[in-house]
């Protein structure tokens, strides 16, 4: 099933991170997230605190009882928004640091050296990695409002929240199979279109990032997994079958 060999890609780059020639290309984005993470988390208990103790000051007395289940409601949802916001950042600030891991990751998977790794190479990467960022931004942002807007309409907003699970997994799916797809010289359009072609095999990979973000202290690590993954499946999927020429 495909939604299933999506998943089992990402438990490959979950292996791949305990290789000794990767580590310390994992260990760089690695520090990337856990920084950025523990930022958004600094932020949801400074800015959720203060903003429930705003909100709970005006509820009458008799509600009183209930500020557990606000807390609890109210948390769960910034926390959410938050990781996964901080988790797109994560990603603008460490995209060559994750473009210098697929390269690696595919070097040990193929033996095929895309260019010697330097500080050098790294910086200048830099301005093709944020515009490939800005690309995916671009891609992305219309779409969540789209999805907003449907959120609040009437029998549709029924089925919203399945619209962005599936928006989700695509969306991490698109964010992390762009690494290796840059790395071999293929444009951002053409890398959409060669992961429409096998859908379902994404939404799997895509899903399984996802989980893997709403998990605690996991999180940390899955950018690095989802990096390694994603390269395992473009070299198991697209370069096996010739969908990256030009």
């Amino acid at each position: 099933m495909k939604l299933v060999k999506g998943f089992g890609y990402l438990l490959q780059g979950a292996r791949l991170l305990f290789h000794p020639g990767l580590r310390l290309f994992v260990l760089l984005p690695l520090l990337v997230n856990i920084i950025m993470f523990a930022l958004g988390l600094g932020f949801l208990i400074s800015f959720v605190s203060g903003w429930m103790g705003g909100v709970v000051s005006w509820l009458p007395e008799w509600m009183s009882g209930i500020t557990w289940l606000l807390w609890l409601l109210f948390g769960l949802l910034f926390a959410m928004a938050v990781f996964f916001g901080f988790n797109l950042l994560a990603n603008f600030i460490a995209a060559p640091l994750n473009g210098l891991l697929a390269e690696k990751v595919q070097l040990h998977l193929t033996g095929q050296d895309l260019g010697e790794a330097s500080f050098g190479s790294i910086v200048a990467s830099i301005p093709r990695s944020v515009g490939r960022e800005i690309s995916k931004l671009t891609y992305y942002l219309p779409r969540i409002v789209l999805l907003l807007v449907l959120s609040f309409i009437p029998g549709i907003n029924a089925i919203a929240p399945w619209l962005w699970l599936l928006f989700g997994a695509w969306m991490m799916a698109i964010q992390y199979v762009d690494y290796p797809m840059d790395n071999n010289g293929v444009s951002f359009r053409k890398m959409r279109r060669s992961l429409s072609q096998q859908r379902l095999l994404h939404l799997g990979f895509g899903g399984g990032v996802s989980l893997l973000l709403m998990v605690p202290l996991v999180n940390f690590f899955a950018m690095p997994i989802a990096v390694a993954g994603a390269t395992a499946l473009y070299v198991g999927e697209h370069e096996a079958l010739g969908i990256v020429e030009q």
